[in-house]
């Protein structure tokens, strides 16, 4: 049962399971009862987002130094033990149900949940690769 690692407000797939919002403010303009319903997230769960201050470098982000930049502060944070917590949490349950993960970018590229992809890969999480 693989996570899968999606773009927030995108359709849902079948089977996607539980949407997990790892980002760092909930949709602007939606209320909270609808965030479900417009195929946002489920649970919001900002423990594996960007500080405020390192997404921001991740959104300035033009040059591949910058990104690199960005991505260097990311994984530091995401080093700490909270977020190795919650990384390890979920590729332990990737082996027993459906969930998803994701951010709004429209780039995964170019996104934290990318490097997210990577952690969780890391922890031995089982990804879905479509």
């Amino acid at each position: 049962m693989p996570i899968r690692i999606v773009r927030l407000g995108s359709p849902r797939a079948e089977g996607e399971g539980t949407r997990i919002g790892t980002v760092r403010r909930p949709p602007r303009g939606v209320p909270k009862a609808e965030f479900a319903a417009r195929d946002f997230y489920d649970v919001w769960f900002p423990n594996l987002a960007p500080s405020v201050e390192t997404m921001k470098l991740g959104q300035a982000a033009v040059s591949e130094a910058e990104w690199k930049a960005f991505k260097k502060k990311y994984t530091a944070e995401m080093a700490e033990p909270e977020a190795q917590h919650a990384l390890s949490l979920l590729a332990t349950l990737s082996a027993q149900t459906n969930f998803s993960v994701g951010c709004y970018c429209e780039d995964e590229a170019r996104c934290h949940r990318s490097l997210l992809r990577e952690l969780l890969a890391d922890k031995g999480a089982l990804l879905d690769h479509t």
